[in-house]
């Protein structure tokens, strides 16, 4: 196992979290000529250059009428985050003209440097969480933004409640036999051809253990030990953190009968090092988590 972080993770920022309460200093920060922002419309980043190696681009607040979210310090300077999805034309912004173009993130993270996809990551996170946590979920009451944008107040003074940012935590597990197979499934949702590991999410009462053990049950019919953590990814798609495992199969019957997965099978360690891509079989996308756990078992034997 590596020690790299996964792609999304490591934005070389300062979140600079004690600034957020700062109400005076975010306004000032906001205003300052030397500020950056990098915008987000309708989920998409703001990025210039080729196609196949597109750059994040962070701009002057001025001009970009929206509500700020404060992402922190990178070398000193603030850096912001701004929802435009309202504006039906970006382009038409003059702010933004001539500067970069909006692109899904899950189409240019894998060509970007990976500090600047993490930053687009995390204002995507941000953005997302923000635009769909509009109102209180105690009472419905409308809730305000607060603390930099990583708060949202409940504008009920009878309620006030605050609400925080939400990640929802999913395990993504490599099974393996304990030699040279591991089982690879895939979705019907998947592209033709490509084929992951297994992943779930959480549930109330249980361990990170306990989901792995569940959830290789429950889509494939399979009892694990040795359940072992190699590494975690932010995936704000929309808004998961994905805790990598390996576990070792203690029986090896497979059985995807509960229509979770298209279908679900043992593969062989050099079937995986030799096989060219194609409609047939392909693995998961190079940015995820899923690739970098089959990656490592296959470099392991």
């Amino acid at each position: 196992m590596t020690n790299r972080p996964n792609i999304y993770a490591a934005a070389p920022i300062d979140r600079a979290s004690l600034r957020r309460k700062d109400e005076d200093w975010l306004t000032e920060a906001w205003l300052a000529p030397a500020s950056r922002v990098l915008p987000i419309w309708q989920t998409k980043s703001f990025v210039a250059g080729p196609e196949d190696a597109p750059r994040a681009v962070l701009l002057p607040a001025e001009g970009l009428d929206a509500v700020p979210i404060f992402l922190g310090l990178m070398d000193g300077t603030p850096v912001f985050t701004v929802d435009l999805s309202m504006v039906e034309d970006p382009d038409a912004l003059p702010a933004l003209r001539g500067h970069g173009r909006f692109e899904d993130l899950r189409v240019t993270g894998p060509l970007m440097p990976e500090g600047e996809a993490a930053l687009c990551a995390y204002a995507r996170g941000m953005v997302w969480w923000n635009a769909r946590h509009r109102f209180c979920g105690v009472c419905g009451s409308p809730a305000a933004t607060a603390e930099g944008g990583h708060v949202r107040l409940c504008t009920n003074p009878d309620c006030a409640t605050h609400h925080f940012p939400r990640t929802d935590p999913a395990v993504i597990m490599l099974v393996h036999d304990g030699g040279d197979r591991a089982v690879l499934g895939r979705q019907s949702r998947f592209p033709p051809g490509m084929h992951s590991v297994l992943a779930g999410f959480l549930e109330p009462g249980e361990s990170l253990e306990d989901t792995v053990a569940r959830e290789v049950f429950e889509e494939v019919g399979l009892t694990v030990t040795d359940i072992r953590y190699r590494s975690s990814q932010p995936w704000p798609f929309p808004s998961s953190l994905m805790l990598g495992f390996t576990a070792r199969a203690t029986s090896f019957d497979i059985d995807t009968g509960n229509d979770e997965l298209e279908s679900a099978r043992w593969f062989d360690r050099d079937f995986l090092r030799t096989h060219t891509p194609d409609e047939t079989f392909r693995l998961a996308r190079p940015d995820s988590i899923a690739h970098r756990l089959i990656r490592e078992w296959m470099a392991e034997g």
